[in-house]
């Protein structure tokens, strides 16, 4: 049984898309990324699976169930957090986390105490007193205390600061080697990349492309940076390097993406004058940025 299971998942407001026959298979275990810019379907993906608004079309299915007729069951066993967070404003966050704990009918004090440790979180701080940051942490506490099999969070890290991210981030790996599955919706590439195993890109509400972060990132498309003077219509001009785009030139530097052979690359660049010469991978935010740029289809 899958984590996640969505099929043809569609959502429209009126005749506004949200999103669009939408399929996705989530394994169990999964630390997964669903990448993609504001207002590109991510948190609209979300809601239609956790039952908070209803599909126009499609189904979806979490932990084996359908996210429609066993939505009460479903929220028993996800914690959830959403992009944006808002509490009653006289409460004080123990209280908070004691209403979120009593609303599942679990006893959560222990686990409660140990996350708001490690985040740093004043319990007896008022709602309308926190900053930005300090109710996301709350949030967090919430979505993390009844130790849920699966974890669906939405741009979790917006107000956190970089030691929190971090902190964040070292308890849903944690969470996940005990068996938990993530399910992270983000706009910032790098805690796609860092964090994460499984991917997917959606773009007006349709997913572009899926895999695993590291199929996702090694296309065979290398980065080539050169520092030097090289003739560049040997370069672009050349029969036997089909493979060669996104040619940048500035004075004494050369940067292109290659995919080819890389013996006919190196033929035609003995010619020029190369003090420095290096080739790397692309970064997950380039293969983004070629796959929002083309629609599709990769670097």
């Amino acid at each position: 049984m899958n984590a996640i299971q969505i099929e043809d998942l569609t959502k429209y407001y009126g005749k506004t898309r949200g999103i669009e026959h939408i399929s996705l298979t989530i394994r169990r275990g999964a630390f997964y990324g669903f990448i993609g810019p504001n207002g590109a379907g991510k948190s609209t993906t979300i809601r239609t699976l956790l039952g908070l608004i209803r599909p126009s079309g499609g189904r979806a299915w979490i932990l084996g169930m359908d996210t429609v007729r066993e939505r009460e069951k479903i929220l028993a066993r996800v914690g959830y957090l959403p992009s944006e967070v808002s509490f009653y404003p006289g409460m004080r966050v123990r209280d908070i986390l004691k209403l979120s704990a009593d609303l599942r009918r679990r006893d959560c004090g222990e686990m409660s105490g140990r996350l708001c440790e490690r985040l740093q979180l004043d319990t007896a701080r008022r709602a309308d007193e926190l900053s930005l940051g300090n109710r996301k942490k709350a949030a967090i506490v919430c979505a993390l205390q009844h130790e849920p099999e699966l974890l669906i969070f939405d741009e979790p890290t917006s107000g956190l600061d970089p030691l929190m991210q971090r902190e964040f981030f070292e308890i849903l790996k944690e969470r996940n080697k005990e068996g938990a599955t993530v399910f992270l919706s983000s706009h910032v590439l790098s805690e796609i990349q860092h964090n994460c195993t499984d991917a997917a890109i959606i773009k007006d509400g349709r997913i572009l492309t899926e895999g695993s972060v590291a199929e996702l990132s090694g296309t065979g498309t290398k980065r080539v940076h050169i520092r030097g003077s090289v003739d560049c219509t040997s370069l672009t001009d050349c029969s036997s390097l089909t493979g060669l785009k996104d040619l940048h030139v500035t004075p004494g530097h050369v940067d292109f993406l290659y995919r080819g052979d890389m013996n006919a690359l190196l033929r035609v660049l003995s010619g020029g004058d190369i003090q420095d010469f290096t080739v790397a991978e692309p970064d997950l935010e380039e293969v983004f940025l070629h796959f929002y740029e083309r629609g599709g289809g990769g670097i």
